[in-house]
């Protein structure tokens, strides 16, 4: 009877040993990254800024190359070039994550490594994108928020602007659901605080953006949860690359509206930007995510993707394993 005493005071003093040193190994984690949370942030934004740069140039080599012709294409061309520039922010990216050992593990989430990337995904992506947008501006058009006019459709600029457009969304989601989420999680080990962390600074890359307003931001941070359950829940950059580029094409390419606040020359519809008002469901500086039903159209996507993932996901906890 004293040995079962003896021995179960002993297993509650390695409990309680094992316990201090957890604590004192969390209060250490979140002390570092305190400190390193300004870097990592400040080295997202110098990735988006020379990024930008690079591609700026890189565009503007191009135009140079192409000459006169641009004239005939002038709409096209200075719509595809203001999503080309984010080429520069994948280069950049690539090379600074690639060069530092500390940091290389994260290209494995751009790759089959993943277990959610793969075609399956990305085109439920598309789909998610675009009935996502499409009910947002459904709804807008039903209530005569906006008139839109059919222009026309031009199948090879359409597939190279897609493309662009792709690459532009997927070099933020590349940034910040794939450097600074995973970042922010080895910092961490708290799913939450990678989550949150990355969309708030997601959505302060858009403060200065044409037409800004409080809906407009929180718009973009619950983007940025959005994104960043996909990741978390399915393990797949590429649905959340997919559902970015869609919900972007659609509401500017398709249908003519403000991307966060962006107007551009060419697409398939045009706005009636005299006739277009301001209500729920649409913002004439900010389109329609700088509205209360595109907020709440992401929080129930959010709460949607909580409740499936909780059920079926995967709950990736990152590359740090």
């Amino acid at each position: 009877m004293e040995n079962g005493v003896s021995g179960e005071n002993r297993e509650g003093q390695t409990d309680t040993g094992n316990n201090r040193m957890m604590s004192q190994e969390d209060a250490l984690r979140r002390r570092r990254l305190g400190e390193t949370l300004p870097i990592l942030y400040l080295e997202a934004v110098i990735l988006v800024m020379a990024g930008q740069m690079l591609g700026g140039i890189l565009v503007g080599i191009f135009s140079i190359c192409l000459g006169s012709y641009i004239e005939q294409i002038y709409d096209v061309w200075y719509t595809a070039s203001l999503y080309a520039v984010f080429i520069g922010i994948w280069i950049v990216t690539l090379l600074f994550i690639g060069m530092s050992g500390k940091r290389r593990a994260i290209l494995q989430t751009l790759g089959r490594k993943s277990a959610g990337n793969n075609w399956r995904n990305l085109l439920l992506g598309l789909v998610v994108g675009f009935g996502l947008n499409g009910a947002c501006i459904l709804a807008a058009s039903l209530h005569q928020d906006i008139a839109l006019r059919f222009e026309s459709v031009r199948p090879v600029s359409l597939l190279v602007i897609f493309v662009l457009v792709f690459v532009q969304s997927s070099a933020e989601e590349l940034v910040c659901r794939g450097f600074l989420y995973q970042m922010l999680l080895k910092g961490s080990r708290r799913p939450v605080f990678a989550i949150v962390g990355n969309s708030l600074f997601f959505a302060v890359l858009h403060l200065f953006n044409q037409g800004v307003t409080v809906l407009s931001i929180l718009n973009i941070f619950l983007f940025g949860i959005l994104f960043s359950l996909l990741v978390y829940y399915m393990d797949s950059l590429w649905c959340a690359f997919a559902v970015h580029a869609m919900w972007n094409f659609t509401q500017n390419i398709l249908f003519g509206l403000p991307n966060s606040g962006m107007v551009v020359p060419y697409s398939v519809f045009k706005l009636d930007a005299a006739s277009a008002q301001n209500s729920f469901a649409y913002n004439v500086g900010f389109g329609i995510e700088g509205t209360i039903l595109a907020d709440g159209v992401l929080l129930i996507g959010c709460a949607v993707l909580c409740l499936w993932g909780r059920k079926y996901g995967k709950r990736s906890l990152g590359v740090w394993k």
